[in-house]
This record gives structure tokens, sequence and C-alpha cells, in this order.
């Protein structure tokens, strides 16, 4: 369930990225799509990494990887 959850938020956040490029190819720097989507990206980014470190001060993941011993 985490990892669906951390995935979602990714694809969220390509997707307003995407959203971003487009609105910016489209506008032609008429509109403030391109920001509004750019900021959605940075705020769920944001959100995504003050997430994942309070589930690990809370425990409910725990991290691993590189340079960690058995």
């Amino acid at each position: 369930m985490k990892t669906l959850l951390i995935v979602a938020v990714l694809i969220l956040i390509l997707w307003n990225l995407g959203a971003g490029l487009y609105y910016m190819l489209i506008d032609k720097g008429e509109g403030k799509r391109t920001v509004n989507a750019l900021t959605r990206r940075i705020a769920l980014s944001i959100a995504l990494i003050i997430g994942v470190v309070i589930a690990a001060k809370m425990g409910w993941i725990e991290f691993h990887g590189v340079g960690r011993s058995p």
C-alpha cells in the first residue's frame, strides 16, 4: 500500500511536469497555466519528501540500500 501511494504521487508529479510543458508550448506566454502546473509539481514533490521523512521517523517505513549492514 505504501509503495502504491508513493508511485501514485510520482505519477502525479510527472503528469504536472508534462502539463507544464504542454501549456508552455500551447499558451506561448499568454496564460498562467504553466506556472500553476509547475507550482503543483513542486508542492507535490515537497509533500512527498516530507511524507517519506515523517513515515520513516514514525517507523512506518524502513530505509534500506547501499551502505547499510544487514
